[in-house]
């Protein structure tokens, strides 16, 4: 892969994730097929004209079977199709059964398996130890979806102390064995917005959601605006100051973007349901919504957050997850504006260096946050619905952007409907609100906010975040 490429390029991936809930694990690879016809899906991604792909050697997954056989056809097909791999080894989950993101020995734990995985893949060069640590920490420690089910800001901040130090870890051991080994470290970008009331809520998440990069980077220092708030949840001076020590800082910072990454906040509970208010805690006057759903200038989008990640850190990036669970046009359209404003970021100076078609197979149990096996399943580039992967036209976009040519559908240049009024389901406050709006005097209830959403996206509301 080289370094400073003449264009961005398009990567890809398909839907990794193995989490955990109660004593069950949910792996995407399995409920695709994937993970026995990996060769042939290999033989498809290449086809469209993908280079690099992001995979997974999950850790849950050797710990399981106690041998490297699987991982050596993988890595061969991979080879075989003349894929550059980007290795996964915890994609939101909290490793194998004895273990979890609580266990103070998480990190070593997570470093021994990168180790032995570079010892026997010494030529593997790029890495992403831990998938998005921020959204599984809020996951497995903050909201409790998943295991250890905990719903506590101290087990949260714990939880990405763990992670964020087995990346480290992890990432010393692969560099004992491959010196020029790459940090490819992920996060969702989303922004937080909220009325003046609640400002001092939404500056502290996005604080925090730069949280573990800037932990990564060494930037943890005194004078850090979240070092005393991990002092009072748990963390000692000690652990903090730790990776000034070991600063890790990324070779490329990924930027995960969903349509409904970004979040707003709402002090109007009588709007909502009963049960969305409470915020992080549980505890917070608010509610904690889709921003794509209230703010009448809707979601932030990719370029801005790009900006911002460039402004912050001054590292190379690019777009690692873009995904839409809608029908193909819309999620042509969605891929195709990330893409336009990741060239646009580039135009302005920032190092963009990829975007990425991710859930090329689809995803399956996001609608429910992957707490159960509801049969739910959303297509990507390929449709499994009748069993063997079928091409999209999503397909044929990623096959275009992959080979450099420039895409001409007048349907690509349409709005989504995620730049369209009738994307609104609450009204915005008083001093943003346009008079085509008309006030809600009754709260929305769950399964009217369910039924306007499945019209465009075919998922329920997720109030903590979108897949």
């Amino acid at each position: 892969m080289s370094n400073h490429p003449a264009r961005i390029e398009l990567w890809g991936g398909a839907e990794c994730t193995i989490n955990r809930v109660g004593n069950t694990f949910f792996d995407q690879h399995a409920s695709s097929g994937h993970r026995v016809r990996f060769d042939e899906d290999f033989k498809l991604f290449a086809s469209l004209g993908l280079k690099t792909l992001r995979i997974a050697l999950h850790w849950e997954r050797y710990d399981l079977l106690g041998h490297w056989q699987e991982a050596d056809r993988i890595l061969q097909a991979v080879e075989r199709h003349a894929l550059h791999p980007i290795v996964g080894l915890v994609h939101h989950g909290s490793g194998p059964h004895h273990t979890n993101l609580l266990d103070p020995n998480f990190p070593e734990k997570l470093a021994a398996y990168a180790l032995a995985l570079a010892q026997r893949y010494p030529w593997i060069t790029d890495y992403t130890p831990v998938n998005e640590p921020q959204t599984t920490g809020r996951f497995t420690c903050l909201y409790g979806h998943w295991f250890p089910h905990h719903r506590s800001m101290h087990s949260y901040v714990r939880a990405l102390f763990h992670q964020a130090k087995a990346i480290v870890l992890a990432m010393q051991a692969i560099r004992s064995v491959q010196p020029n080994a790459r940090l490819i470290h992920t996060e969702d970008g989303g922004a937080t917005f909220a009325p003046p009331s609640l400002h001092t809520y939404q500056q502290a998440r996005e604080h925090r959601r730069w949280l573990v990069t800037d932990l990564l980077c060494g930037r943890l220092t005194h004078a850090h605006p979240l070092f005393h708030f991990l002092l009072e949840h748990g963390l000692s001076e000690h652990e903090i100051l730790w990776f000034q020590e070991n600063s890790c800082p990324p070779s490329i910072l990924g930027i995960n973007y969903y349509v409904t990454s970004d979040r707003y906040l709402d002090d109007r509970l009588h709007l909502y349901p009963a049960s969305l208010p409470g915020g992080d805690t549980g505890t917070e006057p608010l509610v904690d919504i889709e921003a794509v759903r209230v703010r009448p200038e809707g979601i932030l989008g990719v370029q801005p957050i790009l900006q911002q990640a460039w402004d912050r850190y001054h590292l190379p990036l690019a777009i690692t997850e873009a995904h839409l669970g809608c029908e193909p046009e819309e999620q042509r359209r969605w891929l195709y504006q990330i893409w336009q404003q990741a060239e646009d970021a580039r135009a302005h100076g920032v190092d963009v260096r990829a975007v990425t078609a991710w859930g090329l197979l689809g995803l399956y149990n996001w609608s429910c946050l992957c707490t159960e096996d509801k049969g739910a399943y959303e297509a990507g580039a390929f449709d499994l619905s009748f069993g063997l992967p079928q091409p999209t036209p999503v397909a044929e976009l990623i096959a275009q952007l992959a080979t450099g040519q420039t895409p001409s559908d007048p349907n690509l240049f349409q709005p989504g409907w995620w730049d369209l009024d009738s994307r609104i389901l609450i009204p915005p406050p008083p001093h943003e609100a346009s008079n085509a709006l008309p006030p809600r005097k009754e709260p929305l209830s769950q399964s009217a906010l369910n039924r306007s959403l499945e019209a465009h996206t075919d998922e329920p509301v997720l109030v903590e975040r979108g897949a």
